[in-house]
């Protein structure tokens, strides 16, 4: 059961603690290949709307679509197919926009029949606040003027992760900022990305250490850990701003859990998504994102969103989609596909990136291509809004038949 109600937060260190609405859950470990009846329950005192990102093909849990906003004391229940095992996100911010206060996420994590080899496992779940003058967090989508951003990390200010010489640790990197596009720095670490957005990708080293991550993303990264008993080293968070270190990787002073460090981790089971996709047939579309021409006013804000208005395009199940995503705004926007998983076409659509997303930044000016496979029927959102704290959520539909 998946419950969402008022809670605390201590959001700076040596501060008191500030209300605001948690989400929960209740139940079993999440298994791939489970199907879960899942109830959610809103004991807050204004309507939630719950959002899961990961999972392909939960046509059940579409929200707009087939779940509507839960009204105070109220629940809805479904059926989830866990297709794969990974790093899942539930929130309840996609129609919470200059709402009373800003709306949760949770980690979700459904686990691998066989784990892959690590020694340890850690959520690290990044939240982002602003305060009004009464020192009470304020909602997304409203003008904060110069109001400075509070980062937290687990819930808290800052957090430490203990690990060992010679260890590889998997760590669950979740950016639930509400707008902002960040990255992380671990100095001096190898840092092996292995699946992006809940989906295995081909093992490869973050350079210098970084993690650059949208609002909404997930980094499953193992960390090789080659220093000596008693050393820290720092995870730090850019935004543009000054650096923010989050927390710290802390050694303890047990012995190495093994002679040397680990040879290059081997990729995670796959997904099951296609190996290939055939480009040269493909249903080809743009999307233009953050300009105020005739084609953005086929974006809705989430209460003004209708199921029955026409989608961006129609598929047959079965076909490979290339979308064009361009981006005319004069800042970042962010981009989130329901539904299914994309790739990162390269430049010139002769090849793709090693990996799986479902969200996407685009930088100002820029296009960018993605495809993917329309393999789940029925109508399915998209998102889309600026890496700005008061710009809007934006949402159109896209329909697999």
């Amino acid at each position: 059961m998946l419950r969402a109600a008022m809670g605390s937060a201590v959001l700076k260190p040596g501060a008191a603690a500030v209300a605001r609405p948690i989400l929960s859950l209740e139940g079993p470990p999440l298994m791939r290949g489970d199907e879960v009846a899942v109830q959610f329950d809103n004991k807050l005192a204004e309507p939630a709307l719950l959002t899961l990102r990961g999972l392909g093909g939960a046509g059940a849990a579409e929200p707009l679509v087939k779940m509507q906003s839960v009204p105070p004391s109220g629940s809805d229940s479904f059926l989830l197919t866990l297709r794969s095992a990974g790093t899942l996100l539930a929130d309840l911010r996609l129609a919470a926009d200059a709402g009373p206060a800003p709306m949760p996420a949770l980690p979700l994590i459904v686990t691998e029949p066989e784990l892959p080899q690590a020694d340890g496992d850690q959520v690290v779940l990044i939240e982002d606040y602003r305060l009004d003058d009464d020192g009470k967090p304020r909602p997304a989508g409203v003008d904060t003027g110069a109001t400075p951003w509070i980062y937290t990390v687990n819930g808290k200010p800052s957090a430490e992760f203990a690990v060992r010489t010679n260890g590889r640790f998997r760590f669950r990197f979740i950016n639930a900022c509400q707008r902002n596009v960040i990255a992380l720095k671990i100095e001096d670490h190898n840092v092996w990305v292995m699946a992006l957005d809940s989906q295995p990708a081909e093992p490869f080293l973050a350079r210098g250490g970084a993690l650059v991550i949208a609002p909404g993303g997930r980094v499953d990264a193992l960390i090789d850990t080659p220093k000596a008993a008693g050393s820290r080293a720092a995870i730090t968070l850019h935004d543009g701003g000054k650096p923010t270190e989050l927390g710290k990787l802390v050694y303890g002073g047990d012995p190495p859990l093994r002679p040397a460090p680990l040879p290059q981790p081997e990729p995670f089971p796959a997904a099951g998504l296609p190996t290939q996709l055939p480009l040269g047939g493909a249903l080809r579309a743009e999307l233009l994102l953050g300009a105020l021409v005739n084609a953005q006013l086929d974006w809705f804000a989430p209460d003004k969103f209708n199921p029955a208005a026409g989608p961006a395009f129609q598929v047959k199940r079965g076909r490979t989609v290339v979308l064009a995503l361009t981006n005319h705004a004069t800042m970042p926007m962010v981009f989130h596909l329901h539904g299914h998983h994309f790739r990162l076409l390269d430049r010139l659509d002769d090849g793709w990136k090693p990996f799986w997303l479902d969200t996407l930044a685009i930088d100002a000016g820029q296009t960018q291509r993605i495809a993917f496979a329309a393999e789940y029927p029925g109508l399915w959102l998209i998102e889309s809004y600026a890496a700005k704290w008061s710009e809007p959520r934006l949402v159109r539909s896209y329909l697999v038949t």
